[in-house]
């Protein structure tokens, strides 16, 4: 690259580069997109009043196994499935099961439960357990859902649920994915328990669970069955599978169409011969990965078009070392920060408004611990960020964009991920509490090198690991109950590298802390806004 008149010049090589890594990401979006709008069946979405639950859900049926009228008037042929998600899930994600038992000619309803999708909250686990009982109700007074011919499925808390429903509503059977703990054993700490007292396991339960689970799952699972009591449930372990990887394993919706045909007697094949005994193709999954993969590969270039162009030059950009606060006193002062957050938490949440379940604890621990950072660094935060200049206003521009293109394209292939109007209504407050902390990171990495971008990337990741060891302190030993927090690990760290890249994407192109900060702050936002449950 050269600079000519203070314009960027881009040499013909790099715009070539450009343009290849710009036609491939177009390619993989639209391969992407070939892979995930198929749909083998019919599926149709509606707001269900049940017993003041307005609950979104999707009625799902294979395609010629029951005709429009005959789902309107509530007949089924072979049998209904009732499927229930998991915490800081939704219908969506359910698809692959979903879709599994319609493969053998069953109807499935999949609801979003209060405070997940597009369900309204607020959320509590008995809220979602009462809520999702009056659906079955609604939908057995419709006829849709007779007792002799349901099954009751979910996974994690919606596999506690189906088990705690059908111990008082008379159902066929039950098919428990991974079902939540309720019961302190095994490790798993009473706090973190949705719910308690499991009940008598129902007639006909299938329990399934993944071998790379943590043991207080599996092990809790496992005692829900009683051998010589529960003689028609079962208990199996899936190998090689983790929690969340239940949702789209062949191995576990085998087992699970087993016990469905088992239960429903679902011998006469004959009868739906297209249909029987198959699992749902994994396609529309690689299309996600597809077409993320082709967004990312867009997004380079259209942060540094969208954020500016004065990009950094070998000769007029400070190396790392130079300013860059020493690693072994960040470190210390992140810890201590970070152990100073949770002990205030544990006395004080100051963001109850937020009212969005656990991530009110995150981010009020963020915010201490951001603000904190920033006291201790004052001069060299008001010297270098400037909130008020083009660069600023820019990167907002850039990141909601960006959001909004990550969210429709989650929202179309794998995970409902659109902001309805009431995660719009908390966006604000959860940005203005997570930009400090992002600008503390700012000032602790200090200004970009030219090159070795990664050395920064992995550096900030080192950083972010340190914050997280306080807060699981909080979480194991002071017995904070946001286990959620855990699980979803996985998932921010992910969110968290993807993040970074960008923001120092935004930060080399406008030399702005603030800006890359505000980028950040904004992804983060929407990020939490996504995955968490609303109260």
């Amino acid at each position: 690259m050269t600079e000519r008149g203070g314009n960027l010049q881009i040499e013909p090589r790099a715009k070539t580069r450009l343009v290849r890594r710009a036609l491939l990401g177009v390619a993989l979006i639209v391969g992407g997109l070939l892979l995930v709008l198929p749909r083998p069946y019919h599926e149709r979405t509606f707001r269900i009043d049940a017993g003041g639950c307005r609950m979104d859900t999707t009625v799902i049926e294979p395609a010629g196994a029951a005709s429009s009228s005959a789902a309107s008037s509530g007949t089924t042929s072979r049998g209904t499935v009732v499927l229930f998600h998991g915490l800081a899930a939704n219908r969506k994600i359910m698809s692959y099961f979903a879709e599994g038992f319609a493969l053998q000619g069953l109807r499935v309803f999949v609801p979003d439960l209060p405070g997940h999708g597009r369900t309204p909250g607020p959320f509590s686990a008995a809220r979602a357990e009462e809520c999702s009982e009056n659906l079955l109700h609604e939908l057995r007074s419709r006829g849709m859902a007779p007792p002799e011919s349901t099954i009751l499925a979910g996974h994690s808390m919606g596999g506690a649920i189906a088990i705690r429903i059908a111990a008082r509503v008379p159902v066929a059977g039950v098919i428990a994915f991974s079902p939540a703990p309720m019961r302190a054993a095994h490790g798993a700490a009473a706090d973190v328990l949705l719910f308690d007292n499991p009940p008598p396991l129902p007639p006909n339960t299938e329990i399934i669970s993944g071998s790379l689970e943590p043991q207080q799952m599996t092990a809790n699972a496992r005692d829900l069955l009683q051998p010589g009591i529960d003689v028609n449930s079962h208990f199996e372990i899936v190998p090689w599978t983790t929690h969340g990887g239940l949702l789209f394993r062949p191995a576990a919706l085998r087992l699970a169409q087993t016990w469905t045909a088992k239960v429903l007697r679902l011998d006469d094949a004959a009868a739906f011969p297209a249909v029987a005994w198959k699992v749902p193709s994994r396609w529309p999954f690689l299309g996600c990965v597809l077409g993320l993969t082709g967004i990312l590969l867009l997004a380079g270039p259209f942060l540094r078009e969208a954020a500016g162009k004065n990009a950094l030059d070998p000769g007029d950009a400070p190396a790392d070392a130079d300013s860059r606060i020493p690693w072994w006193r960040v470190a210390i002062e992140i810890l201590v920060v970070g152990l100073f957050a949770v002990a205030m938490l544990r006395y004080w949440e100051p963001l109850p408004t937020v009212r969005v379940f656990e991530a009110d604890y995150l981010a009020g621990f963020l915010l201490f611990s951001g603000l904190l950072l920033i006291a201790l660094h004052w001069r060299p935060f008001t010297n270098g960020f400037d909130f008020r200049n083009v660069a600023a206003l820019r990167a907002i521009f850039a990141a909601v964009v960006l959001m909004l293109l990550l969210s429709a394209w989650f929202e179309l292939s794998l995970t409902e991920s659109w902001l309805d109007s009431a995660r719009w209504q908390r966006f604000p407050l959860l940005f203005l509490t997570v930009l400090p902390v992002l600008m503390a990171e700012e000032l602790l990495l200090g200004e970009p090198a030219a090159k070795n971008s990664w050395n920064r990337i992995s550096l900030a990741m080192s950083y972010r690991l340190l914050f997280w060891l306080p807060l699981v302190f909080g979480i194991v030993t002071l017995h904070s109950g946001e286990i959620l927090l855990v699980l979803l690990a996985p998932y921010m760290a992910l969110f968290s590298i993807a993040q970074r890249w960008g923001m120092d994407v935004v930060r080399g192109v406008t030399r702005s802390a603030a800006a890359a900060a505000l980028f950040g702050a904004i992804l983060l936002a929407g990020f939490f806004l996504v995955i968490f449950p609303l109260l």
